[in-house]
């Protein structure tokens, strides 16, 4: 089939995320691709499509639907879907089949189809999908306990360099003050236009970056909101949308939203808000962090912060503004974190905050986040909120500072950069 062999010469490999899938290859389950759009997830099954081929599986063999595609509109259901796949294998040769199928929370009902295919050993299963609701409903149950899901993330600042053709090589090099001096330009251009991988193809200025990034905000905002949810009040849903994308990183609540439109002569009520709210962290446009007191050890109800999932988009919304700085470098700490599969919330201690709790399996790390260490007064609040935590749990704060000391009183310091590059 002419779709399988396109041409992936200038695609950018993501081995995490094809390493992941190959790990769970030609094994009972469904491989579940979750993220934002544009995020790469079409790619990536790209990729996949290729290595399968070069392993010897035939053409005819290998199902891909897009639901982004007009060639697949007449799929509309579970129903057309599971002819369609059926259809097409009375072509194939012997051997393994297998069924990829991107934006698949287009097709109505596909859980009824993907269980049947399970069941009927029709093929080997991969599917993409845009909404965090992708396996909670009533209907995914057919396929509870049958499934792995691999959340796909904006690039991180690593990826973003090999995107940029700097790869970490050529940041090795000799001359690490060449070398730095390059990351430190690239974190510049990160910082401004974000992860998304589709700004590779496109100059690197803000009138033509930031038109393509509010495009691709409007395109989510309208296709997995809007119109998925039959928001009718548009105006009280846009103000809310830029509310929350201009304070990044900041506590967050209905309450404090709905008295602050009131302030603005803006009547809504506090269930709107959470609503709307739940709607845009369905579509993966933003993250709810918990607050997590850690003296009492329990979450703090009502008081989550927000992080976006790229920060370019906001900067396609609202503009990039310098002031903002602080909270846009916690926003990309948060979403490397994130990338590194840590469970990630805001911590509490003595009514001050501990920027992240970041756990995985037995490993917990406290990390504090700023742009720099100018002042003793920043450097005894950065530390000194760390140094009240009594456990031997490591602590670190992270700033862009390249010459502070790597250590004191026993908390590590690491430059911003240095960190995104490490493991």
């Amino acid at each position: 089939m002419e779709d399988l062999i396109t041409n992936t010469t200038n695609f950018v490999v993501r081995e995490r995320y094809l390493s992941a899938i190959e790990a769970f290859i030609d094994q009972p389950v469904v491989k579940v691709l979750r993220g934002m759009r544009r995020v790469g997830k079409s790619v990536i099954m790209r990729l996949l499509i290729e290595r399968l081929l070069n392993r010897g599986i035939p053409s005819a063999n290998i199902l891909y639907i897009n639901k982004e595609s007009l060639a697949f509109d007449a799929i509309k259901d579970y129903r057309d879907l599971y002819r369609y796949a059926v259809d097409y294998f009375k072509a194939a040769s012997t051997g393994r089949t297998y069924v990829l199928i991107d934006e698949i929370q287009e097709i109505e009902g596909w859980e009824r189809a993907v269980a049947s295919f399970l069941a009927d050993g029709l093929g080997d299963v991969v599917i993409s999908g845009s909404n965090a609701g992708l396996l909670s409903s009533e209907l995914a149950t057919l396929i509870s306990g049958r499934y792995v899901e691999i959340p796909v993330y904006p690039l991180t600042f690593r990826e973003f360099l090999t995107f940029r053709h700097a790869p970490q090589e050529k940041l090795d090099k000799e001359d690490r003050t060449e070398a730095a001096a390059e990351a430190e330009a690239e974190f510049k251009n990160y910082l401004r236009y974000g992860g998304l991988p589709g700004i590779h193809q496109l100059p690197f200025n803000d009138e033509i970056l930031f038109s393509y990034l509010n495009a691709i905000l409007n395109t989510v905002l309208y296709k997995d909101v809007i119109t998925r949810h039959k928001i009718r009040d548009a105006s009280i849903f846009d103000k809310l949308v830029r509310y929350l994308f201009d304070n990044v990183g900041n506590i967050t609540t209905a309450k404090k939203i709905v008295d602050y439109f009131k302030s603005q002569r803006i009547r809504t009520s506090v269930d709107t808000i959470l609503n709307y709210i739940s709607y845009i962290e369905a579509s993966l446009l933003i993250d709810r962090a918990p607050r997590y007191d850690i003296k009492g050890k329990r979450l703090l109800e009502f008081s989550d912060k927000v992080f976006l999932s790229d920060i370019g988009l906001r900067h396609g919304l609202i503009g990039y503004r310098e002031k903002d700085i602080n909270g846009l470098l916690e926003n990309i700490v948060f979403k490397e974190l994130q990338a590194r599969g840590y469970k990630i919330s805001i911590g509490v201690i003595d009514q001050l905050e501990i920027d992240f709790i970041a756990e995985k399996q037995n490993e917990k790390k406290y990390i504090q986040v700023c742009y720099g260490l100018g002042s003793e007064a920043i450097i005894e609040r950065v530390f000194g909120n760390l140094e009240k935590i009594k456990d031997n749990y490591e602590k670190m704060v992270i700033s862009m500072d390249r010459f502070f000391p790597a250590e004191r009183n026993g908390i590590l310091h690491r430059n911003l950069i240095d960190f995104l590059l490490g493991e």
